[in-house]
C-alpha cells in the first residue's frame, strides 16, 4: 500500500524501534586486529600515516594483544618486520623468525586468542617484492639496465648547479624503475615453495589461521600440500582471494617496510576494473583447498564482496586497509567529520555488503563502543 496507510518512519521513531528492525549488526567478535611486530624490547614506534597504529617488539605486542582480547575481539593478523632482508625472505620461515617468535609468546601469555599469520614474501625481501624476482633477459646489473635504457641525450655526463643535479637524480630513478620493470618478473613458481615453508613454520609456531596475501597462482594447493605433509591437516587457510593492486596501501608500506624497491604489484595483484576475474580468482582458491576466502581492500570493492558473498558460501572477510583508516583519522584530525560515527558507519558498509569477518586497525575502537 502507498502513503497515507504505509509510513515507513513510523519504524524509525525511536532507538529502541530502530534497534528492533535492525537488518545488520556489528560485534566485535567479527573483527580481526592487524599488528606489525619488530625486533627489539619496550618498542612501541608509531606510524606516522597511521594514528594509533605501532610497530611492536614482541613484549609489547603480547600486552597490546592482551587489550585486544579483553575488548572481546577474538583475533589478530600478525605482520613481521624482520631485522635483515635477503632475496629469498628467509625472516619470513626461519623457526626464529619475528612472527614466529611473536606467536608463541602470545600462545603462553592470551589464552583464548586465535593466531592469523599473513603469508607473504614482501616484508622479508630485500626488493619488497611478494615472490622470487628473476631476470626475463641476460643477466644484467640494474645499473647496467639503467644505462641501456637512457637515451644518449638522456644520459648526464657531468652536473653542475645544484638544479640539474636534482634533475638528473630523478632521471635516474625514472630510469631505474623502467628498467627494472621491464627486464624483471615475479617467479610464479619459484615463490611456491617459499610461501609454503612459511606456512609451515608459521603453523608449528603456533599460528591458528594461514593467510596468504601474495597473489600467486597456486599458492593455496601449494600451501595445503605442504601443511598436510607436515600433519598440519587442521590448519586452516584464509586466502586473500581477491586482492587488488591499490594505492589504499600506501600507510601499510611504511607500517611494514615493505614497499617494492622498483616496478609495482600490477603483475600479480588484480586489477580493480576486474570484477568477474575476482570471482574467478576466489573459485580456484576455493578448488585448491581454502577455508576462507577474503576481499582486499574493502570500502572500494563493496560490490566484489557482495558478487562474492552471492555466489560463494565460505566464510567471507574483507580487510579494510591502512587507507582507508588513514583517511578517515586525517579527516578527523582536521574536523571535517564525525570521526567515530564515520568509523562505524564504514564498518558498518562491509558487514552488510556481506562480509561475516572484518580485519580492521579499528577492532578496538569499534569494540569500546560496541562495549
Amino acid at each position: 500500500m502507498a502513503f497515507p496507510v504505509t509510513r515507513l518512519r513510523r519504524l524509525r521513531r525511536t532507538a529502541e524501534l530502530r534497534n528492533l528492525v535492525c537488518e545488520t549488526r556489528l560485534t566485535p567478535d567479527a573483527f580481526v586486529y592487524p599488528m606489525f611486530v619488530c625486533p627489539g624490547e619496550g618498542i612501541r614506534k608509531p606510524v606516522r600515516s597511521m594514528p594509533g597504529v605501532f610497530n611492536l617488539s614482541v613484549d609489547e605486542a603480547v600486552k597490546e594483544a592482551q587489550q585486544v582480547r579483553s575488548l572481546g575481539v577474538p583475533a589478530v593478523i600478525l605482520f613481521g618486520l624482520p631485522d635483515k632482508k635477503d632475496e629469498v625472505a628467509t625472516g619470513a620461515w626461519a623457526d626464529d623468525g619475528i612472527v614466529q617468535q611473536a606467536a608463541r609468546a602470545m600462545k603462553r601469555e592470551v589464552p583464548g586468542l586465535t593466531l592469523m599469520g599473513d603469508v607473504c614474501l614482501c616484508e622479508y625481501m630485500s626488493h619488497g617484492h611478494c615472490g622470487i624476482v628473476k631476470s626475463m633477459f641476460t643477466p644484467q646489473s640494474l645499473g647496467a639496465a639503467v644505462r641501456d635504457s637512457l637515451a644518449p641525450s638522456q644520459r648526464i655526463l657531468a652536473v653542475k648547479s645544484k638544479e640539474e643535479k636534482e634533475k638528473a637524480i630523478q632521471t635516474m630513478v625514472s630510469a631505474a624503475a623502467r628498467a627494472a620493470e621491464s627486464n624483471y618478473e615475479i617467479d610464479n613458481d619459484a615463490s611456491l615453495d617459499l610461501l609454503a615453508r612459511t606456512s609451515v613454520s608459521l603453523a608449528k609456531a603456533g599460528i591458528d589461521i594461514i593467510a596468504p596475501s601474495d597473489m600467486m597462482d597456486g599458492r593455496v594447493a601449494a600451501i595445503r600440500r605442504a601443511l598436510d605433509g607436515a600433519g598440519l591437516n587442521n590448519t586452516p587457510i584464509l586466502s586473500y582471494a581477491a586482492k587488488f593492486a591499490s594505492g589504499f596501501y600506501g600507510p601499510f608500506r611504511e607500517a611494514a617496510d615493505s614497499a617494492p624497491q622498483f616496478g609495482d604489484r600490477r603483475s600479480y595483484q588484480m586489477d580493480g576494473a576486474n570484477l568477474r576475474e575476482a570471482m574467478r580468482e576466489i573459485a580456484a582458491d576455493i578448488e585448491e583447498g581454502a577455508d576462507m576466502i577474503m576481499v582486499k581492500p574493502a570500502m572500494p570493492y563493496l560490490d566484489v564482496i557482495a558478487a562474492a558473498r552471492d555466489r560463494f558460501d565460505l566464510p567471507l572477510a574483507a580487510y579494510q586497509v591502512s587507507g582507508e583508516y588513514a583517511m578517515i583519522e586525517a579527516a578527523a584530525q582536521n574536523g571535517w567529520i564525525e570521526r567515530d560515527r564515520v568509523m562505524m558507519e564504514s564498518l558498518l558498509s562491509i558487514r552488510r555488503a556481506g562480509a561475516s569477518i572484518i580485519l580492521t586497525y579499528y577492532a578496538k575502537e569499534a569494540a569500546k563502543l560496541l562495549g
